[in-house]
């Protein structure tokens, strides 16, 4: 059925039966589902490590694979969510991801396990389907609400992952929590075949992909996160790690050749000229270093002994429950921003949301002995990511063509797996620089890597303060009024 062209954003709807509702509910549910997966990771590490006889050092490989297939994937599903078959490549996606899911819960060996945990790296590049997909066929009036609360979806899902895999873990095993994931992605993919509408979507364009800038894009940044992850462990002087720093400038400065040169690139580098976009995807960088270094660091402390003078000693059962005011608080500003984005603009709910995760960041500096300080910690992070999650996409989306938009946002997912990495990175070379007699972090390196967080976090929050305040005018006196998430 087509509605006429004033139906807004879309020349599709449901039939009667399938009300347009229950788009955006199936979206954040497939979202929703491989953010949960994608959080079967971190408080494993030293599960994996005695289960399968490998050292901590070898198991964090179980993390750096899954970053590393995702850097790669993201840019090209955000590509190809641009194009006609949004539906195919999204089911597809969470096909590859439930069998990555089962490979991981069966896994005789930690090889194969490893290769389970890399196509559960899929789950990096989602959001970016379902992003397009709303933009594609969610009514124009609700298209910014909906795509910030699909955003919103990757720190609600690490604070209800967290908790389910502790309480798995803790109670059956590991293959468990594995498989709980593997459930979930099913019922991901149920909903999405019967919810989202069938391709091809005949207004996409039909561009051919751009393999070479594919190509490069996932050798540079899987050589910059393999020197980012395994500096800790092979020595940031190195010439190994050197080597594999030089190769990624090199080859990603052959990448942006490519790109500015390409008719239909794999990431229009040129909307980076935007102040919006440019703005969204520094923030993004920056705060999700911030923010990893601040869960990495309270799941370790919540599980550490209480001999280490900082440790809350919590048994794996309970220390993902650390994580869910973190969910909380994600989804409690996704709310909010909802309602207060019609008095305040994008640009403005930026520096709220950095404030928040600098607040968060400063907490945990000083104050992270006791239970209630880490719980405190992780809701007002909870909020402040949730802000600033919900304000990206839709800063993005109004300053990119249609044809751009998933290649935008699957870039802006990119840069946000780097800044991660790059937080795991900063809190694994600080606490091996500090490691008490029984091979636990000292106190001293855990407020070390902790302050280190809080300063990243609050030079965001002052680049976003200056921005505001040297662009405000400019926009007054032009004219222009700021967009609103919904």
């Amino acid at each position: 059925m087509r509605p006429s062209s004033s139906s807004g954003n879309s020349d599709w709807k449901y039939p009667l039966t399938e009300p347009r509702a229950r788009l955006v509910p199936a979206l954040v549910y497939a979202a929703l589902s491989t953010s949960v997966v994608s959080s079967l990771g971190m408080l494993l590490v030293p599960t994996i490590s005695r289960e399968m006889d490998v050292s901590v050092g070898t198991a964090q490989w179980m993390l750096t694979i899954n970053l590393l297939v995702g850097a790669i994937a993201t840019p090209v599903m955000g590509r190809l969510a641009d194009g006609p078959h949004k539906k195919r490549l999204l089911l597809w996606a969470l096909s590859i991801i439930l069998i990555g899911s089962i490979i991981a819960a069966v896994a005789p060996n930690f090889t194969v396990f490893l290769i389970g945990r890399a196509l559960q790296g899929l789950t990096y590049g989602i959001v970016a389907v379902t992003i397009a997909l709303a933009r594609r066929y969610v009514a124009a009036d609700k298209v910014r609400f909906s795509i910030s609360s699909l955003s919103v979806t990757v720190s609600t899902g690490l604070g209800i992952g967290y908790p389910l895999t502790g309480i798995i873990a803790g109670v059956f095993d590991f293959r468990f929590a594995f498989w709980f994931g593997a459930l979930f992605v099913v019922t991901a993919i149920i909903v999405v075949f019967r919810v989202v509408p069938a391709g091809p979507d005949e207004r996409a364009p039909r561009a051919r992909l751009d393999y070479a800038g594919a190509g490069l894009l996932g050798l540079g940044l899987g050589a910059l996160l393999l020197g980012i992850s395994e500096g800790p462990n092979w020595g940031w002087g190195s010439p190994w790690i050197i080597a594999t720093f030089v190769f990624a400038a090199a080859v990603l400065t052959a990448w942006v050749g490519v790109e500015l040169r390409t008719r239909h690139p794999l990431v229009n580098l040129r909307v980076l000229r935007n102040g919006d976009v440019l703005l969204a995807n520094g923030t993004g960088m920056g705060l999700g270093a911030a923010m990893y270094i601040g869960i990495s660091i309270s799941g370790l402390v919540a599980q550490a002994p209480d001999s280490t003078g900082y440790g809350v000693a919590l048994p794996l059962f309970w220390a993902g429950f650390v994580m869910f005011p973190l969910s909380v608080g994600s989804f409690t500003a996704n709310r909010l921003v909802r309602r207060l984005s019609r008095r305040i603009g994008l640009t403005t709910l930026l520096p709220i949301g950095a404030g928040m995760v600098m607040a968060a960041g400063i907490l945990l500096w000083f104050a992270h002995a006791e239970l209630w300080e880490i719980l405190l910690g992780m809701l007002v992070m909870g909020l402040g990511m949730g802000t600033i999650n919900a304000a990206m996409p839709a800063l993005i989306a109004r300053s990119v063509a249609t044809e751009d938009l998933g290649s935008s946002v699957g870039f802006n997912q990119v840069l946000r797996t780097v800044g991660s990495s790059f937080g795991t990175a900063v809190s694994g070379a600080v606490l091996a620089a500090n490691i008490a007699p029984d091979f636990r972090p000292t106190g001293a390196g855990i407020t070390t890597t902790l302050g280190i967080g809080a300063v990243l976090c609050a030079a965001v929050f002052l680049t976003l303060i200056i921005h505001i305040l040297t662009t405000n005018s400019r926009s007054v006196a032009a004219g222009r009024t700021d967009a609103r998430v919904g």
